[in-house]
């Protein structure tokens, strides 16, 4: 377990987890949001963003977080040997984006690049500038797309880790840090 892809709905734990593991491991930790969100929440160009990645997974030991499919499944996931999915119960994701965003908006948390959550956002009507629709309505649809990403001869060389609550994420967690000595 040398080259890790952490993936999972918006707010089940991604960064967090990547965070520790990194520690435990001494690798890099891509985080793929802080790739992604420039200055004032601009996207950056698609070409820019895979070229950085690109060159920061050149390496043998790392992990990312994050998910951006389309960007990013081609080139990390051509090069992970494990990919680890936080497939929390829909509950669960709710009250750790909910906690998590209305955490930021009160403590005016810098994220990535200078940017910081919008109170606006939070009433938002559109999923893609509101994170708690987002992870509200995307929660099924990652799942199904893992699902059959699991299956899909392209990835066999994958080691999938699938971890449905945060009692499977500190244990697996704790196993890894055992391992470590």
């Amino acid at each position: 377990m040398r080259r890790i892809s952490i993936t999972g709905s918006s707010g089940s734990g991604k960064s967090t987890l990547a965070r520790e593991l990194s520690e435990v491991l001494g690798t890099v930790h891509v985080e793929l949001d802080a790739l992604h969100h420039q200055p004032g929440w601009t996207p950056r160009p698609s070409d820019e963003f895979q070229a950085d990645l690109a060159e920061r997974i050149a390496g043998d030991a790392w992990i990312v977080d994050g998910n951006y499919t389309t960007l990013s499944r081609p080139l990390v996931w051509a090069a992970v040997d494990t990919v680890i999915w936080l497939d929390l119960p829909l509950r669960v994701v709710m009250r750790q984006v909910i906690g998590r965003t209305f955490g930021r908006l009160w403590d005016r948390e810098v994220l990535w690049n200078g940017n910081r959550e919008r109170w606006w956002n939070m009433i938002d009507p559109r999923p893609a500038e509101n994170v708690i629709l987002w992870a509200f309505t995307r929660h099924a649809r990652k799942r199904a797309s893992m699902t059959a990403a699991m299956s899909d001869p392209r990835w066999a060389h994958i080691d999938f880790v699938q971890l449905r609550s945060r009692g499977d994420v500190a244990a697996w967690l704790d196993q890894v840090r055992q391992s470590r000595g």
